[in-house]
C-alpha cells in the first residue's frame, strides 16, 4: 500500500494545505511539507530490497478488459526520481515561503503545486504505461496552471499556452506510441513491455513506436525543435522554474528515455534519432544561453542545452553513456535548481533580472553570490564539484564511439565545443552579476541579503554538489547504481566514482574547455557583434502566428458548416450518411433475408399504423407547435407499447416516465416561444428536403430488414445464463445497468448529472416576459394552480413515493430499479410544482438538488471503489441472503447502493432542469406567491 500511498499524499495534501492559508505562509508552508516527509518515510523501508536488485509491485485491477490497472512500481530508477521529486520538492516550498509575498493567493500556489508533485511521483511510479499516460497529461496541466499563476501577466498566459500546446500534442503521440507498443507486446504493463524488448525491435511497427515515443520525451524535455516553449515558461515564479524546469517536468522525458531502454535501445534508429537529437540542442542551447541578458533567459537555454547533454549520452548506445545520463541527472538538478534559486533571490532583492543592471553584487549579497558561485562553476564542470565528475564521463565516452573515418571526431569535437560554451556562459553569470562594475539603475536600491531561511534550500544543495563531487562513491554510489542496474534490467557495467581519475584524454578535454571558454568569455563582446549580424528568431511570434493562422482556418472551416441553420446540418448529416452507406447496401443486395418476414396481427398492425400517421402529422404541423407536441406525446407513449408488446417491461415503463418527463420539459419551453412558426422555407427547399427524408427513411427500412431477418448471435445469451449466478438477480435489464455495464451506467449518470448542472448555470440570471396569451388571442387564466388540481396532486405524492420505492426494491428481480424508479418520483415531484408553484413546494422540500445530485454520483463511486478496497477491480458486485422475521429469506446486493445513486442522480437532475426553466419568469406557470394554496 505504500507506492499508492506515496502517489496519493500529494494530491489529498493540495486538498487539505490551502485551508491552512489563513494561518498564513508559515502554517501553509508547514502543511504542504507534510505529504512529503511522509512519502519519504513510506520509501524508506524499500531500500534494501533495491540495494539488492529487488522490485517493489504494488497492482489493483480496474479495467483489465482494456489493461488499465493501478500497477505501482519502485526500482531503482524510479526511487532516483521520487526522491528527486520529493526533496527538492521540500526545499522549493520552503522558498516559495519567503519568495511570494503576503497578499499572493498562496492557497492556490500551494494546492498546484504539490498536485505537480503527485503528477510526477506518478509517472515514475506508475509500472502501468496507460496509467502512466494519465499522470503524464495531468503534468501538462498543472504546469500549465503553475507557469500562468501570475494571471495578470501576459507573457505568463501565453508562456503556460505555448508549454501546453507543445507538451499537450506530445502527449497525444506518445499515447498512440504507448496504444501500438501495448498492442505488439500484449500488454501495458511495464514488466512486460521491458521484458519484450528483442521482440519490440524486430516488429515491423518498432519505427512507429520509437518516432512517437521520442516525440513524447522530446516535447516534455524540451529537445530541437521543441525546445522554445521551456525559455518563455520562464515567465512563471522563480520557485515553479526551479522546481519544473531542474528536478521534475523536463526531467520527465529523460526518464521515459531511461525507463524504456531496455525495449527501445540498442538500435541505429534510437542511435541516430535520439544522439542527433541531443547533440544539436546541447550546442543550440549553450549558444544561446551565452547571449541571453535575462539572467532567468539564460538559464532556461543552458537547462535546454544540459538536457540535450543527457539526451544524448542516453542516445550513444552504450551502457556507461547511459551511466553517465543518469548520474548527470542527479547533478545537474542540484545545480540548477540552487541556480534558479540564486536567481530568484537577486530578482526578489533587486528588482530585476536583467544582467546588463545587475552588476557587483558580490558587495552587497556575498552569501547569495558564494551558493551562486559555486552552483555555476558546477554547471561548467569545475573539478571537485560534482559537474566535473559527469562531464569527464561524458569526455570519456564521447572518445570510444566507433564511427566510421573522419565522423570519429565529431563526438569528441561536439562535447569539447559544448564544454568551451558552458564554462563562457557560466563566466558571464558569475562575472557579468557579481563583479563587473556596480550596479546600474535597479528598481530596489542598494540590494541585500534575503531573510535568513530563504538561503537554506540552495545551502542544502550546494552542499550537496559539493559532497558528490570530493565523495562520490559514499554519497550517491550506491544510488547510482541502483538507477542504472534498473535500466538496464541487469548486470550494470563496471565504472568508478572518484573525484580524480588521472591525467588521461577526458581530462585534457576538460582543460580545453575550460581555457577555450575563458577566452571566448573575454572576447565575448567580438562574439555579441557577430551574434548581432543575424535576425534573431522570435519563436513566441513564430508560435503565435501559427497559432493564429490555425484558428482563422477553423473559424473559416467552421463558418462554411455551422450557418445557425438545424435544418442545414440535417440535411448534411443526412446526404453524408446516404452517401456513405448507400453503395454498400446496394452491393450487398440483401433486402430480406432467409427468417423472412414475421406475421402480424391486427391489434399490433392498427398501431403501428395510428404511429406512423402521428409521426407523419408530426412533421406537417409541426409550425402549430402544440398540437405537433401533442402528436409526438402520442407516438411516445405507442413506443412504450411496443416495447411492452415484445416483452421488454422495463424499456416500456422507462419509456413512459420519460415520455411524461420530456412533455412537461417540452411545454415549459413552448410556454415562452410562439404558439405558431411562420413559412420561411421556400417550396423548392421544401420538395429536396422530402427526398432526402425520403431515401433516409427507405435506407433505413432496408436496413433494419437485412438485419432483423438474417440469422445472427446476440451477446443476450450470456447475460442470461450469468444474471443469476453472477450477480444474484432475475431482471437482467436491471442487473446490466447496474452490474456487468455499471461503469457505462456511471458515466451516463455523470453526464446527466452535468447537463442538468449545465442548464442550472445557463438560467441561473436569466428572466424571460412570456407571451400574453396563447397565441390565438386568448389570455392566459388568473387561475394558475386551480384547486381541484390542488386536491388531487397532493395525496397522491406519497402514493407516487411508495410506488418509486416498491418499483426500486424490486428492480434486481423485476421490472423496475433505479432509473424507473427516479423518473417516477420526479414526476410526483413535478405534479406539486404545477399544481401548487414553486415557492409553496420549496417550502415544504427544503433540500437542494445539487445535493442530491452529489449524494447520488457519491453513493455510485463510493460503492464502485468498495471493490478496490477487497482487491476487485472497480464496481465489481457482490451479494448475499439474510433471513429476516417475518419476511424470511431475502436477498442483499452491493448493487442496490449504486442503483440508489443512480434513483437520487436521476431525481436530481431531473428536478434541477425542470425547476431551472419553471424560474424563468415571474408569470411561469408552476410558480406562485408565497403561501398559495
Amino acid at each position: 500500500m505504500s507506492l499508492p500511498l506515496v502517489v496519493l499524499l500529494p494530491f489529498l495534501g493540495a486538498i487539505a494545505a490551502p485551508l491552512f492559508a489563513q494561518g498564513g505562509r508559515t502554517a501553509i508552508a508547514v502543511a504542504s511539507s507534510v505529504p512529503a516527509l511522509i512519502a519519504l518515510a513510506a520509501l524508506f523501508p524499500h531500500w534494501q530490497t533495491l540495494a539488492d536488485g529487488g522490485v517493489v509491485l504494488h497492482t489493483y485491477q480496474w479495467l483489465p478488459a482494456v489493461g488499465l490497472s493501478f500497477s505501482f512500481r519502485l526500482d531503482g530508477l524510479s526511487l532516483l526520481f521520487a526522491l528527486l521529486i520529493l526533496i527538492i520538492g521540500l526545499l522549493i516550498i520552503l522558498y516559495s515561503r519567503y519568495y511570494l509575498k503576503a497578499h499572493e493567493n498562496v492557497g492556490k500556489f500551494y494546492a498546484l503545486l504539490l498536485c505537480f508533485k503527485g503528477s510526477m511521483l506518478g509517472i515514475v511510479l506508475s509500472s502501468n504505461l496507460l496509467l502512466m499516460m494519465i499522470f503524464w497529461e495531468l503534468t501538462s496541466l498543472t504546469s500549465f496552471l503553475l507557469i500562468s499563476f501570475w494571471t495578470h501577466k501576459q507573457d505568463a498566459r501565453r508562456g503556460a499556452r505555448m508549454a501546453l500546446a507543445v507538451t499537450g500534442g506530445g502527449g497525444l503521440a506518445l499515447l498512440a506510441g504507448v496504444l501500438i507498443l501495448g498492442n505488439i507486446v500484449g500488454s501495458f504493463e511495464l514488466d512486460d513491455v521491458l521484458a519484450a524488448g528483442d521482440q519490440i525491435k524486430a516488429h515491423a511497427m518498432y519505427p512507429v513506436v520509437l518516432t512517437l515515443v521520442l516525440l513524447g520525451a522530446f516535447t516534455k524535455s524540451a529537445q530541437f525543435p521543441f525546445h522554445f516553449w521551456l525559455p518563455h515558461a520562464m515567465q512563471a515564479p522563480t520557485p515553479v522554474s526551479a522546481y519544473l524546469h531542474s528536478a521534475t517536468m523536463v526531467k520527465a522525458g529523460i526518464f521515459l528515455m531511461a525507463r524504456l531502454y531496455p525495449a527501445l535501445a540498442g538500435t541505429e534508429q534510437w542511435f541516430y534519432m535520439v544522439s542527433f537529437t541531443g547533440m544539436f540542442t546541447m550546442l543550440l542551447g549553450a549558444y544561446s544561453a551565452m547571449f541571453k541578458h535575462d539572467l532567468k533567459g539564460l538559464l532556461a537555454y543552458s537547462t535546454v542545452s544540459q538536457l540535450g547533454l543527457i539526451t544524448l549520452l542516453l542516445g550513444m548506445g552504450t551502457q556507461l553513456a547511459a551511466v553517465a545520463g543518469i548520474f548527470h541527472v542527479i547533478n545537474h538538478a542540484t545545480f540548477k535548481a540552487s541556480l534558479f534559486m540564486a536567481a530568484g533571490i537577486i530578482d526578489h532583492e533587486t528588482g530585476t533580472r536583467d544582467m546588463r543592471r545587475i552588476n557587483g553584487l558580490w558587495r552587497y549579497m556575498p552569501h547569495t553570490a558564494t551558493l551562486a558561485i559555486v552552483a555555476a562553476s558546477s554547471m561548467a564542470g569545475v573539478p571537485l564539484l560534482n559537474g566535473f565528475l559527469s562531464k569527464e564521463m561524458f569526455f570519456a565516452e564521447s572518445l570510444e564511439l566507433n564511427l566510421p573515418g573522419l565522423w570519429a571526431w565529431l563526438p569528441p569535437v561536439v562535447a569539447t565545443l559544448a564544454g568551451i560554451i558552458t564554462v563562457a556562459y557560466s563566466a558571464r553569470f558569475i562575472h557579468d552579476v557579481f563583479f563587473n562594475g556596480k550596479p546600474i539603475d535597479l528598481p530596489v536600491y542598494p540590494p541585500h541579503e534575503p531573510p535568513r531561511y530563504m538561503k537554506i534550500p540552495a545551502e542544502i544543495l550546494v552542499f550537496a554538489l559539493i559532497m558528490i563531487g570530493i565523495f562520490p562513491a559514499i554519497s550517491v554510489g550506491p544510488l547510482l547504481y541502483m538507477a542504472a542496474s534498473a535500466t538496464f534490467g541487469g548486470d550494470v557495467p563496471e565504472y568508478h566514482l572518484t573525484p580524480f581519475h588521472g591525467i588521461n584524454l577526458p581530462l585534457m578535454m576538460s582543460f580545453i574547455a575550460f581555457a577555450g571558454g575563458l577566452l571566448m568569455y573575454s572576447q565575448r563582446q567580438r562574439f555579441f557583434d557577430f551574434h548581432a549580424r543575424f535576425r534573431e528568431i522570435d519563436e513566441k511570434a513564430v508560435f503565435e502566428t501559427v497559432v493564429s493562422r490555425l484558428v482563422d482556418a477553423a473559424n473559416r472551416f467552421t463558418a462554411l458548416l455551422e450557418t445557425g441553420s438545424l435544418q442545414r446540418y440535417n440535411m448534411l448529416l443526412l446526404v453524408t450518411v446516404i452517401a456513405v452507406t448507400a453503395m454498400p447496401l446496394i452491393s450487398l443486395g440483401i433486402f430480406v433475408g432467409e427468417l423472412g418476414l414475421s406475421p402480424v396481427d391486427w391489434p399490433t398492425g392498427i398501431t403501428a399504423g395510428v404511429l406512423i400517421l402521428c409521426a407523419f402529422a408530426t412533421a406537417v404541423m409541426h409550425r402549430e407547435r402544440f398540437y405537433a407536441l401533442v402528436l409526438l406525446s402520442v407516438v411516445g407513449l405507442i413506443v412504450a407499447l411496443a416495447f411492452a408488446r415484445f416483452s421488454a417491461p422495463d424499456l416500456a415503463m422507462t419509456q413512459l416516465s420519460v415520455e411524461v418527463v420530456t412533455i412537461v420539459l417540452l411545454m415549459l419551453a413552448l410556454y415562452y416561444m410562439p404558439s405558431w412558426t411562420p413559412f420561411e422555407t421556400p417550396m423548392k427547399r421544401r420538395v429536396r428536403d422530402m427526398v432526402i427524408a425520403g431515401l433516409a427513411g427507405t435506407g433505413m427500412t432496408f436496413a433494419t430488414l437485412a438485419m432483423l431477418t438474417q440469422p445472427f448471435s446476440s451477446i443476450s445469451d450470456f447475460f442470461l445464463q450469468n444474471s443469476k449466478p453472477g450477480a444474484g438477480g432475475t431482471n437482467v435489464v436491471n442487473v446490466i445497468l447496474v452490474d456487468f455495464r455499471g461503469f457505462d451506467t456511471l458515466g451516463e449518470i455523470t453526464v446527466l448529472a452535468i447537463a442538468a448542472l449545465g442548464i442550472y448555470a445557463m438560467l441561473k440570471h436569466t428572466a424571460l416576459t412570456p407571451p400574453p396569451g396563447d397565441g390565438q388571442g386568448h389570455a392566459w387564466t388568473r387561475d394558475s394552480h386551480p384547486l381541484m388540481l390542488r386536491q388531487i396532486a397532493r395525496p397522491m405524492l406519497p402514493l407516487a413515493l411508495m410506488v418509486s420505492v416498491f418499483i426500486f426494491l424490486r428492480g434486481h428481480n423485476l421490472p423496475g430499479g433505479g432509473f424507473i424508479a427516479g423518473l417516477i418520483t420526479s414526476v410526483a415531484l413535478i405534479l406539486q410544482y404545477i399544481a401548487s408553484g414553486i415557492i409553496w413546494t420549496q417550502d415544504r422540500l427544503p433540500f437542494r438538488y445539487h445535493n442530491i445530485i452529489g449524494l447520488g454520483l457519491l453513493f455510485a463511486v463510493i460503492t464502485g471503489a468498495g471493490s478496490l478496497a477487497f482487491g476487485y477491480p472497480f464496481l465489481t458486485s457482490t451479494f448475499g441472503y439474510i433471513t429476516w422475521p417475518v419476511v424470511g429469506k431475502f436477498e442483499v446486493a452491493s448493487a442496490m447502493m449504486f442503483d440508489l445513486g443512480v434513483y437520487l442522480t436521476v431525481i436530481g437532475a431531473t428536478m434541477l432542469a425542470l425547476v431551472s426553466i419553471g424560474r424563468l419568469s415571474p408569470h411561469s406557470a408552476i410558480k406562485s406567491k408565497k403561501g398559495g394554496g
